[in-house]
């Protein structure tokens, strides 16, 4: 039951989290199509374009101050460095299974759906003109755009005045751990997407939400 928060509180709002939780996101996805070695792909994707590097993209670093300062540092690598900046949806091979299925199980039902999305501000546009289950969304707060991103409580305090529902009453779902403890920590219900979207549904039907 470590998924689920524990609180009884009537749930008015779900809130998402999208990577690895409505959409699979693995850097290894774009250059394994660009790199033959998987020894060589492991060390790149480990040492050059790393989830932490990328991270400051996420949160609010544009791509013209990083990608030219990592092509400074690995300049034998600048073409694949580039392919991060111009690429970056081939990152995201597809919906996690069943997970967009809740989305439309829960739209179906009139609960209010939100998103707190760490994602670059360069990146967000084109990948969400990919994927029309936003449509199903009212307010979806970006990290790039605020330059603000999980799990610094700061991003869950504007989410909140966003939203316009009470932390209390909204349930986040988020597979890191760091940023379901912050959420946690502030009185927000929350769902650790660690066992999938079958867990995930278990929970929302617990909670009467579907």
């Amino acid at each position: 039951m470590d998924a689920i928060s524990g609180s009884s509180a009537p749930v008015e709002a779900v809130v998402f989290d999208v990577g690895r939780v409505l959409y699979e996101w693995d850097l290894r996805h774009l250059f394994a199509k660009l790199i033959d070695d998987p020894v060589e792909l492991e060390w790149f994707c480990s040492t050059v374009v790393t989830p932490e590097w990328h991270f400051q993209h996420d949160a609010g670093v544009p791509l013209d101050v990083m990608v030219p300062a990592r092509k400074a540092e690995y300049p034998e690598h600048a073409h694949l460095i580039d392919a991060y900046a111009t690429r970056f949806n081939e990152s995201v091979p597809g919906p996690v299974p069943g997970s967009l299925e809740l989305v439309e199980a829960l739209h179906a039902r009139g609960v209010p759906l939100y998103a707190i999305t760490n994602f670059g501000a360069e990146f967000w546009p084109p990948f969400r003109a990919t994927a029309p289950v936003f449509d199903r969304f009212r307010d979806i707060v970006v990290s790039g755009d605020e330059k603000l991103a999980k799990p610094d409580p700061a991003i869950f305090d504007l989410a909140e005045a966003r939203f316009g529902h009470p932390r209390h009453a909204m349930l986040f779902i988020d597979d890191n751990a760091a940023n379901i403890a912050s959420a946690a920590r502030l009185g927000w219900q929350v769902h650790h997407f660690t066992a999938g979207s079958e867990a995930l549904a278990a929970d929302l039907k617990a909670r009467g939400l579907i």
